[in-house]
Order: C-alpha cells, then structure tokens, then sequence
C-alpha cells in the first residue's frame, strides 16, 4: 500500500505542477519558436504514457528505495540527475535535429524537467512517509 500511496502523490504533484508550466510558459515559448508545426490539440495518449511510465520508473529508482531508509538529499540527487537525463535527452535530441528547435526551449525545459522530477519525488516521499509512518 506505501507504494501506492508513493507512486499517486507523486503523480499528482508531477501532473499538477506541469500542467501549470505546460499551459503558461512552455506553450506560449513552444509556439513562438515551432508555429503551425505544434499539433493542436495534443495526442493524449503518448502524453498519459510518457507521464505513466515517468512517474513508475522516477518512483521505482529513486523514491521506494527511499522510504525507509535515505535521506532526502540523496533522493533530491538523484531525482535531478533522472529529471535532467530525461528532459535533456529529449531537448538536446531536437536541438541536434530540428531546425527551428532553440536554445532557450533546451535550457527552459531542461531547468523545468530537473526541477519537476526533484520537486514531486520529494513531495511524493513526504506524502508516503507521513500517510503511512
């Protein structure tokens, strides 16, 4: 059940902050740089995969192993390097092979991944810690 519990208070603060993110600043930023090339509105369905299989394997490495032993500066390490591997290799794969793709996208959503993945696996474990002892 404390996985349970890790995994969805992880998910919804992930979900919840990047929404926020998503709707005021990587979109509008998105759309200056890429256009009429952004699909409106967006596939859901690889959306809700990526952030399914995000959040199961950031909880699975990073955030179980943690919640009875560990402290929270190793678990802020190693979200942060998972956050920043991820968002940077999808950044830097497109900065390397598109076009318009810009150097401010890389760097927002690189910082933006790093934080998100830090900022929910240490909510998520806070959450699971105080719900379950």
């Amino acid at each position: 059940m404390q996985f349970v519990i890790l995994y969805l208070s992880t998910a919804v603060i992930f979900l919840a902050l990047d929404a926020v993110m998503l709707t005021r600043i990587m979109k509008p930023l998105f759309q200056r740089q890429l256009g009429d090339a952004l699909l409106e509105p967006i596939r859901l369905g690889p959306a809700a995969a990526f952030y399914l299989f995000y959040v199961g394997v950031l909880v699975w490495l990073v955030s179980a192993p943690a919640l009875t032993t560990g402290p929270s500066a190793r678990v802020a390490l190693n979200a942060a390097l998972l956050g920043a591997a991820a968002y940077g290799t999808y950044e830097f794969t497109n900065y390397a092979t598109l076009k318009a793709w810009s150097w401010q996208m890389v760097a927002v959503d690189l910082a933006w991944g790093t934080v998100l993945t830090t900022v929910a696996a240490l909510g998520g474990l806070w959450i699971a810690r105080a719900v379950t002892g």
